[in-house]
């Protein structure tokens, strides 16, 4: 499974007044932190005004990567940002692109210039009347941008596709539809991963962990290949990992014991 580090993103209250302050050992702390854990990218997201953001991303890569070699996940929804930040070499190694999706140009825009280089790219299941409710739709508009991705030259296997979990208040069978999502992009392009923001799932319910954990443990039956979460949150972490083993994806347990010994999952003796 491949973790993107959730944990500076403005969205979240405390980061966003770190940004706010120019906080430098409160951003720094976060991505050492999300290093140890074992995240393969970190996500990068000021979360901000659009006047205010490429400053505020600009800040975060440099103390990010003042302190880990983590490749780092470019999050926005402003695709002349994203666009701006690639031409401009501002990572110091090719990260994640977080994100595309079949509103306007946006995969016009992004895939030429990421095509035959190493940069992922994260493609929401979306389009210009937001997030489809039906699984049908979802998958239209994923197979659409699969297509461009590889007219355009972009490696498949570099390609997220991320179904837009929804909330199980909001949608009842939000974890029925993640799972068939996964399923069906899996069968259309098996190169391409998929991806999600997996405690989406859980807003607006009680005691979120238990509602997490178990999305998880379904996803990771279905197929998921990545996911964007806490990887200091040792219930989740230990859940993927058991899972794994329990999907037969980790053959012998071999990665839940070196995780184990690692101290990221249970305690050591």
């Amino acid at each position: 499974m491949i973790i993107i580090g959730e944990k500076i993103n403005g969205a979240i209250q405390a980061v966003a007044a770190a940004i706010s302050a120019r906080d430098d050992e409160f951003i720094r702390q976060r991505a050492t932190d999300q290093d140890a854990a074992g995240a393969d990218f970190i996500d990068c997201a000021p979360s901000t005004a659009t006047d205010l953001e490429y400053d505020a991303m600009n800040w975060l890569v440099d103390n990010i990567q003042a302190v880990t070699d983590k490749p780092l996940c470019l999050d926005s929804p402003n695709v002349k940002l994203l666009a701006r930040l690639l031409e401009e070499g501002r990572t110091n190694r090719p990260g994640m692109i977080n994100s595309v999706n079949e509103e306007g140009d946006k995969c016009e825009v992004i895939f030429p210039m990421i095509a035959g280089t190493d940069w992922n790219v994260i493609g929401l299941t979306c389009d210009q009347n937001g997030i489809p409710t039906d699984t049908a739709k979802k998958i239209e508009i994923a197979k659409s941008m699969i297509d461009k991705a590889d007219r355009y030259g972009v490696a498949l296997g570099n390609l997220h596709i991320d179904p837009c979990v929804m909330s199980l208040p909001t949608m009842p069978t939000a974890m029925v539809d993640l799972a068939d999502c996964i399923r069906q992009i899996h069968e259309y392009a098996p190169e391409v991963k998929v991806t999600a923001a997996l405690s989406n799932i859980s807003f607006d319910m009680p005691v979120r962990k238990y509602v997490n954990m178990g999305c998880m443990a379904y996803a990771v039956q279905a197929g998921i290949d990545s996911a964007i979460i806490d990887p200091c949150n040792a219930d989740i972490i230990g859940i993927m990992y058991a899972s794994d083993v329990l999907c037969g994806r980790d053959k012998g347990g071999r990665k839940y014991n070196r995780a184990y010994r690692a101290g990221k999952i249970g305690k050591k003796k």
